[in-house]
């Protein structure tokens, strides 16, 4: 288990590689900005998108939460933090790919086929119910395990059906300006796979 010597210490390692006298990428960043993706990822700490992607800081602008989840869009006083960053990421950064980033062994949406107790966990995960009904209805037949790995995915695209709620989020899509991509990525085997919308399957992508 990683303690807080041993996160300081890779600290260390991260500013000596990052800013030693011979790297130029941090006096780039300190400039700004410019990732041209998104990736709205599970908080799980097993599915880090850039040690996924092998990127490089300022490559992704990231969100991460409990089953990578987006809300539908809604105005309101409450307190939006998804939305936030999709409208900054969108309207300011202008990123041209948006990422809903999937995976397995999903605690999150463990919580959402099976029932859950907290304060605020069950009506976080209640916002992809729908991923829930239609695998129950669809796989009524199938294993425990069979319809939680069907609905880690069938989450995704409701993910990406709510992002295209958000109208300015849309209107970008529909301009060509930006795409929107379903993954999903097996901690088990090491597999990441795709959502094709014409085929409506998850292919291979690695």
């Amino acid at each position: 288990m990683t303690d807080i010597k041993q996160l300081v210490t890779g600290f260390k390692r991260f500013r000596k590689s990052y800013f030693g006298k011979d790297q130029q990428l941090f006096g780039e960043l300190k400039r700004g900005q410019s990732p041209t993706t998104l990736v709205i990822a599970c908080s799980d700490s097993r599915v880090d998108p850039a040690i996924i992607t092998d990127c490089e800081p300022g490559d992704l602008f990231v969100v991460r939460n409990v089953a990578n989840l987006v809300p539908p869009y809604e105005k309101g006083t409450g307190l939006h933090g998804v939305s936030t960053a999709l409208e900054f990421a969108v309207c300011t950064l202008k990123v041209e790919n948006i990422i809903v980033l999937g995976h397995s062994q999903c605690g999150g949406i463990h919580a959402l086929m099976n029932g859950t107790t907290g304060e605020f966990v069950p009506g976080w995960v209640n916002i992809s119910k729908r991923a829930r009904e239609r695998v129950l209805a669809e796989l009524p037949d199938a294993t425990a395990a069979e319809q939680l790995s069907a609905c880690e995915e069938e989450s995704i695209l409701v993910s990406l059906e709510n992002l295209l709620t958000f109208p300015w989020l849309k209107a970008r899509v529909d301009s060509g300006d930006l795409t929107l991509h379903g993954w999903y990525f097996d901690i088990g085997t090491g597999e990441l796979v795709g959502y094709n919308a014409k085929s409506d399957v998850f292919e291979a992508l690695a």
